[in-house]
């Protein structure tokens, strides 16, 4: 009986180990890259592969011929609005981005074969931008490939891929002004009238700058503490060419932020009354 027990446990214990799932590190590991962008966000799946020791482009990768831009399955890029792509008018959705690397040069396609798996399935007839970016030399070496979003502003950001010595950057542009301008008008005819966001964004936007004075000095009025509302008065003041009305508000500016303690806003009113004098 001893004897069959003890047969029966190694039994069970085989069939375990022989049916559990072995879990190790991927060679090219997936990352989900999310970043807020205008009014929405451009998100990146993707598969990271790594140099090891090897040559990546015109070897590995070759030169003129299509890439997944990664590894495994088709690099996913997702943007969240209409935007424009190096120029070119792109939908909101998902699209898989390949590339065609040169030596100088890349071409780059988003297209509609989100499903493929690396380039088995691409087909140039769903490519809804098709253009050509140059490439250039870090000066150094990124082991592992890399995809960030850069260089962000309200409307604009640039899609930057890494990997070994080579670096190409994609520039991606949102038309918010329209959306965010009609936003402001309406905003404009309820009685909670968003005086500070609308001052921000004409300043930020280079719109009508007395209308942004007019609406941060109201947003002032109805919280004088603010000394975040105050900065921005005396920003738009400097702006416009008043140097002596932009330090008489940056100084209340600054004791406000003293008063709350806050040692960021103290420096930043620190730094804007330097370019008044």
């Amino acid at each position: 009986m001893k004897r069959i027990s003890i047969t029966l446990i190694a039994s069970l214990m085989f069939g375990f180990l022989s049916t559990a799932q072995l879990k190790v590190p991927a060679p090219s590991p997936t990352q989900t890259l999310k970043q807020d962008f205008a009014l929405s966000s451009i998100e990146v799946n993707y598969s990271r592969p790594s140099k090891k020791g090897r040559v990546i482009f015109g070897d590995l990768v070759p030169y003129g011929k299509p890439w997944r831009t990664g590894a495994n399955t088709a690099t996913k890029v997702t943007f969240g609005e209409d935007v424009k792509v190096a120029g070119t008018a792109v939908k909101a959705g998902t699209y898989a981005l390949y590339t065609i690397p040169g030596n100088s040069e890349w071409e780059v396609m988003l297209n509609k074969g989100t499903g493929n798996w690396g380039v088995n399935g691409y087909n140039g007839a769903d490519d809804v931008a098709k253009f050509k970016v140059k490439s250039s030399d870090l000066g150094g070496v990124i082991e592992t490939f890399t995809i960030e979003v850069g260089n962000i502003t309200a409307s604009s950001a640039t899609l930057d891929l890494y990997w070994d010595n080579t670096t190409i950057s994609i520039p991606v542009v949102a038309d918010i002004d329209s959306k965010i301008m009609a936003s402001i008008d309406k905003a404009m005819n309820v009685d909670s009238k968003p005086y500070f966001e609308s001052a921000s964004y004409y300043y930020e936007a280079g719109k009508d700058l007395p209308k942004a004075l007019e609406w941060a000095g109201k947003a002032v009025d109805a919280n004088p503490k603010a000394y975040w509302i105050m900065l921005l008065k005396a920003k738009i003041q400097a702006k416009m060419g008043d140097k002596v009305g932009a330090m008489a508000t940056s100084m209340k500016s600054m004791q406000a932020a003293k008063d709350g303690g806050n040692a960021d806003y103290i420096a930043l009113n620190e730094k804007l009354q330097a370019t008044l004098k």
